[in-house]
């Protein structure tokens, strides 16, 4: 009896939403077999960053439904606010990364990683860290699109529930229209405190 040949992944890892002063670090990972032609298939992919909302919605889709094929795997972890003020974005990161891996759900030995910037993956973990990879590697822009648009939608649920702040537009991120809100509203559960102390600092001696 044969035995059947594993299949071996390349995996690309981004994130998204490491500046915001609200809402969670989404870190996205793609994994595809090296057998299927990705580079061909998503030749048109781009930096999540470098794309309309209606472009990445569209690349979300598309790789959604290799997915829903059994071709490629697309998985996304989410790390908390409090997670963020606890540990801080560095050691946010590594979790992220680690989770998203996990999730996976492939032997860490049939993986290449591939990460953007200054991102890692845990030491067991075949690996390669390339400045700018998003905007080179298509593996990786896949997987900041899967973040991108991943936060992009838990943020849109977080603004129903809190309508006055304005999530659907700003996600989260220092805006004007966001600091406004928070000065007439105050500070959510979803705020990192730790994003927010120069804010607070200002807040105080203003009170003054």
């Amino acid at each position: 009896m044969m035995r059947k040949k594993k299949v071996k992944y390349i995996v690309g890892i981004d994130e998204a939403g490491r500046g915001p002063l609200a809402g969670p670090l989404a870190v996205g990972a793609v994994a595809w077999p090296v057998s299927y032609a990705f580079q061909e298939r998503f030749a048109n992919v781009r930096d999540s960053k470098q794309l309309s909302a209606d472009q990445r919605e569209y690349f979300f889709r598309e790789l959604r439904l290799e997915q829903a094929r059994g071709i490629i795997i697309c998985r996304v972890a989410f790390i908390t606010p409090r997670m963020i003020d606890a540990h801080g974005m560095t050691k946010a990161l590594r979790l992220g990364v680690s989770r998203a891996l996990e999730k996976l759900c492939i032997d860490t030995s049939l993986m290449d990683v591939i990460l953007d910037g200054s991102l890692f993956a845990p030491s067991e973990y075949k690996q390669q860290t390339i400045i700018r990879g998003d905007e080179t590697v298509p593996i990786i822009s896949a997987a900041s699109i899967i973040a991108k648009v991943s936060r992009d939608k838990h943020m849109m649920k977080i603004a129903k529930k809190y309508p006055q702040y304005g999530f659907e537009k700003h996600k989260g991120y220092g805006t004007r229209a966001h600091y406004e809100a928070l000065e007439k509203y105050g500070v959510l559960p979803i705020h990192r405190k730790l994003f927010l102390r120069k804010w607070s600092r200002r807040i105080i001696k203003l009170d003054r």
